[in-house]
């Protein structure tokens, strides 16, 4: 590392132990995120710092191996998606012990890159937690940030999505039922498959399946997305 990169490095750690907020730190426990080697740095200073320095392979690499909770987010908005590799993919994924890093790394940086679908389909089997919840936030990043995939590519999702629909763990059950609402949104098409898909997953014997599964109703078939989805498709 050269002089210039040591300073950077530096100046990013000192501005984030000076936002330490212990408060802020409270608050995130309690919505079930891992505060170890946490500063309780709010997204948007991340965000204003990430736009100052720009895309930095090398400081990504440097910032998520210092295991700092906000340099990780961090990590995850200055990385360039071209310049990631699976192995890296499959490294940051295993490394990840809190839900909000794991859905910072897929929606800020791991759905930009060629292998992002193929991740969804493999992760989503997986038995780790986060690496299994990454799988379907990728699903429902996916669905956002691709605007020209072709709806088989989100109908592929919809088989993976009811055989895991199963899992009691509450950040992988609330990823699952993200990724079928959001695909359910995306248009008239994809909205007929996840509410059929829904009912499909009430008719399982698990609690699990059968919260998804009406939970994701409740707003596929609401009248503003049936409005807006009619709207869209009158344009």
């Amino acid at each position: 590392m050269d002089e210039e990169f040591n300073r950077l490095y530096e100046e990013i750690f000192k501005r984030l132990k000076s936002k330490y907020n212990e408060e802020a730190v409270k608050g995130m426990e309690r919505f079930g995120i891992n505060v170890k080697n946490t500063y309780g740095v709010p997204i948007p200073e991340l965000r204003n710092i990430a736009k100052e320095i720009g895309r930095n392979h090398p400081l990504a690499q440097s910032l998520w191996s210092s295991g700092v909770h906000e340099a990780k987010l961090l990590a995850t908005m200055i990385e360039d998606p071209e310049m990631v590799t699976e192995e890296q993919m499959e490294q940051w994924v295993k490394d990840t012990d809190s839900w909000d890093i794991c859905d910072a790394c897929c929606g800020n940086l791991f759905d930009k890159t060629p292998f992002a679908y193929r991740k969804a389909v493999e992760w989503s089997s997986r038995k780790e937690e986060y690496v299994k919840r990454a799988g379907f936030v990728l699903m429902a990043e996916l669905v956002v940030h691709d605007k020209k995939a072709s709806d088989e590519k989100f109908l592929e999702f919809l088989p993976l999505i009811k055989k895991q629909s199963t899992d009691e763990r509450n950040f992988v059950r609330k990823a699952v039922n993200w990724a079928l609402r959001q695909i359910g949104k995306r248009n008239s098409n994809l909205n007929e498959a996840c509410v059929k898909t829904a009912k499909e997953m009430k008719k399982i014997n698990s609690k699990s399946a059968k919260w998804i599964a009406s939970d994701a109703l409740i707003e596929l078939t609401s009248e503003s997305v049936k409005l807006r989805l009619h709207q869209t498709k009158s344009v």
